[in-house]
């Protein structure tokens, strides 16, 4: 898969056999609850991060699939509820959130009786050309900001494989796309207005890819001590003292995750809480969330840097694997807003007067 355009089509076959396309919706939907119900939140991380050690493409576009179906469910109506859960459930669709765009991005312009017109573009498409229900967001003529289902096999768009040539993350098949002159019905608009900005929803579920990427240094861990064990380099005091950091890094992003469950799960039984019902904690469960993703963020890079000290050049070398997660992984780290979400988490700090101790907990 490790070339551009490619995608995970046979990998995404097993997952939908598995069931694992349906599971994102509410127990009622036939799924159980992985994204939406609170209190499987562990299990969701732990799901993604495995993925995401297979192949970090796979868990990216996974990823993003439960992310489409937790907006679904947390800002639809209870029609779009049923008839998209439908779709993954019994129909296999992919999901995914298309969000990203350049100076000629989408436009949601009103037409008559109730129905709508696409004009613009685009990017960072993962999974172009294979997901059938991504949410493809729009400017307002007033400026709001308005998330959209376009069904891909109903309409007609233009993708520009070209604009996707990455070092890294090859297989997700990232197109820029132009949707200019598709046109939807009103029961494709999700929610109200700038709904996709809300917090917390937006900033705790960085939660989902912090999980996967964490995945990749876990499965860099493994390969360095398997290619050490296979030289029988493993009594090198400077090998047991890389491997020692590599031990105690994994092992921190793995708490990481556990403590983010456990404030997700704490905060509300579903993830983020009801959008009607404001919560006094939210502020807390978004700086938490930034910390979980820049933590992990951290874990990684060390993580590869210490596996390419371990392993030197002759281990970076293709077809071994940890050549490719490393690259995977490096483009993978570059999330939106990295620097906001650090000082996000030094605001929120900065406001607070409990000690140290209390920060997270007020119990």
């Amino acid at each position: 898969m490790d070339s551009n355009g490619a995608f995970p089509k046979r990998e995404f076959e097993l997952i939908a056999e598995a069931g694992l396309l349906a599971v994102p919706l509410a127990q009622e939907l036939g799924g159980w609850g992985a994204g939406i119900d609170a209190n499987v939140t562990q299990e969701v991380l732990i799901l993604l991060k495995q993925i995401g050690r297979g192949n970090l493409a796979v868990g990216r576009i996974y990823e993003g699939h439960v992310n489409a179906l937790q907006l679904i469910q947390t800002f639809g109506t209870r029609e779009q509820i049923a008839a998209y859960a439908c779709d993954a459930r019994d129909h296999h669709r992919i999901f995914g959130v298309w969000n990203a765009e350049a100076s000629d991005g989408v436009k949601v312009i009103s037409l008559e009786n109730d129905r709508y017109q696409l004009e613009g573009s685009k990017t960072f498409c993962t999974g172009a050309g294979y997901l059938e229900r991504p949410f493809v967001n729009g400017a307002l003529p007033d400026g709001g900001w308005q998330m959209c289902i376009v069904p891909m096999d109903e309409v007609q768009t233009v993708s520009d494989p070209t604009w996707w040539q990455p070092f890294g993350m090859r297989a997700t098949a990232s197109f820029k796309v132009d949707f200019s002159g598709v046109k939807l019905e009103q029961s494709a608009l999700i929610g109200q207005p700038n709904d996709y900005y809300r917090q917390p929803w937006l900033s705790a579920g960085v939660i989902r890819f912090a999980a996967v990427q964490l995945g990749g240094a876990e499965a860099l861990f493994d390969l360095t001590r398997q290619y050490l064990q296979q030289l029988k380099y493993t009594n090198d005091p400077y090998q047991k003292e890389r491997l020692g950091k590599m031990a105690i890094a994994i092992e921190s992003g793995n708490l990481w995750l556990q403590g983010a469950a456990d404030r997700v799960a704490a905060y509300a039984p579903v993830f983020g809480g009801d959008p009607t019902v404001p919560n006094a904690q939210a502020d807390q469960l978004v700086a938490y969330a930034n910390m979980v993703r820049t933590a992990i963020e951290q874990i990684c890079i060390d993580v590869m840097q210490l596996c390419e000290r371990s392993v030197g050049t002759r281990g970076l070398l293709p077809p071994n694997p940890m050549e490719r997660i490393i690259r995977d992984l490096t483009l993978y780290l570059r999330q939106p807003a990295f620097d906001a979400a650090l000082a996000n988490v030094g605001q929120y700090v900065l406001d607070q007067s409990n000690p140290a101790s209390l920060l997270w907990n007020d119990e």
